[in-house]
Parts: structure tokens; sequence; C-alpha cells
């Protein structure tokens, strides 16, 4: 779970675009308590798939919490997610 803790860390705060899946993407990154929670809400460009989750560093570790949908679903888009350069 280190690369998703690193994945979550390389999405800059605000909105950016990126793809998954070869399909483009508009990601938001907002973080709150300096950065120990983080809202993460991506959306489908022209489709109507999305990608919401809250993730909270705890003391020793990390917790993400999936809005409405599968873990799985989470964790794989974060880890294929490619931002747009």
């Amino acid at each position: 779970m280190n690369l998703l803790l690193n994945v979550i860390d390389d999405i800059p705060n605000g909105t950016s675009q990126g793809t998954f899946d070869s399909v483009t993407y508009s990601i938001s990154k907002t973080e709150f308590n300096n950065g120990k929670s983080i809202k993460i809400y991506a959306e489908e460009l022209g489709g109507n798939n999305f990608i919401s989750c809250n993730f909270y560093r705890t003391k020793n570790d990390f917790l993400i919490k999936p809005c409405e949908m599968p873990l799985e679903k989470v964790v794989n888009f974060l880890t294929t997610f490619k931002l747009k350069e």
C-alpha cells in the first residue's frame, strides 16, 4: 500500500486532468487538517464514471475510505491513472 500513498501524494492539490484506461478524467484533490485528510474525486469527461474516496493519515499508517464503491475500484484507478503533463 506504500505505492498508493505515493500516488496520492503525487496528485497535485486542486483540479488536474489525466487518463485512465485510455479515457480522460478530471481529478481533484483537496487537503484538510494540514494534509492529514484528503478528498479525491475523479470524473470521466464525457461519460458517467467517477471515483470518490477519502484518505486519512494516522499516527502509524493510513486509511482509505471509498465513497459508495468497492475499494478495489478506487485502488485500481489510482494506481493506473496517468496525470497529463
